[in-house]
């Protein structure tokens, strides 16, 4: 079941090299044009509210990453739904591949707090009226916190991606030997898997969307 998630290559080409590179193919180029076609007005306008809805708590000197961060949400939606199809490879499940993209953003988050909020960025570290025994504890609490964000990042986006594709191939594997045995079982098993095909497709955005937004949400409170 887990051979679904191992790195593989084709005539000497990582398989995760190709996923990487197909969903900026994918998308058309906006032209120099008055007037677009459906397709590009379309993506535009999806793109416009993500980026509406993303950067609404945060204050205009943050709408700086605006281009990346869109650029970010844009690709791992693109591979999330890619990896649902029948014979892809999914990058996301790849823990090193997210880790690769969280730890880089949440650096960055960190390093731009501490040099144009350096005592706001510090403050976080200690809540006012914190009695003085408990000092050095809380500072080490909220040190640690800071080194588990990107981790966090990481492991649940992997986490989430990786337990559907288990749960959606268990269960295309039950209904296939069901289907010989006890044909009602393997229908209401087949009506089950299209619930869940459904379902991950709602997860596989939704995840993109809460790992960009955990970025987000960590450049406004560094």
């Amino acid at each position: 079941f887990f051979d679904q998630f191992s790195l593989t290559a084709f005539m000497g080409i990582p398989l995760i090299a190709l996923a990487l590179t197909l969903p900026w193919i994918l998308y058309p180029t906006p032209q120099n044009r008055c007037l677009n076609n459906r397709l590009l007005t379309l993506q535009a306008w999806f793109i416009r509210q993500l980026t509406h809805q993303l950067f609404l708590p945060i204050n205009p000197g943050g709408h700086k990453w605006a281009l990346l961060l869109a650029s970010v949400l844009t690709f791992l939606i693109t591979l999330n739904l890619l990896g649902i199809l029948p014979y892809t490879f999914t990058p996301t499940t790849q823990l090193s591949m997210n880790m690769g993209l969280a730890v880089p953003l949440w650096l960055a988050t960190v390093l731009i707090g501490a040099r144009h909020q350096p005592t706001h960025s510090l403050a976080h570290l200690l809540p006012v009226g914190t009695p003085t025994p408990l000092i050095p504890i809380l500072i080490m609490i909220e040190t640690i916190s800071q080194f588990i964000r990107p981790i966090a990042l990481g492991v649940r986006l992997t986490a989430n991606l990786t337990a559907g594709h288990l749960l959606i191939q268990l269960i295309s594997t039950a209904a296939f030997y069901l289907a010989f045995t006890m044909p009602t079982v393997s229908i209401l098993t087949m009506g089950l898997l299209l619930l869940l095909s459904i379902l991950e497709l709602a997860v596989a955005i939704i995840q993109a969307y809460v790992f960009v937004l955990l970025v987000s949400l960590y450049l406004q409170n560094p």
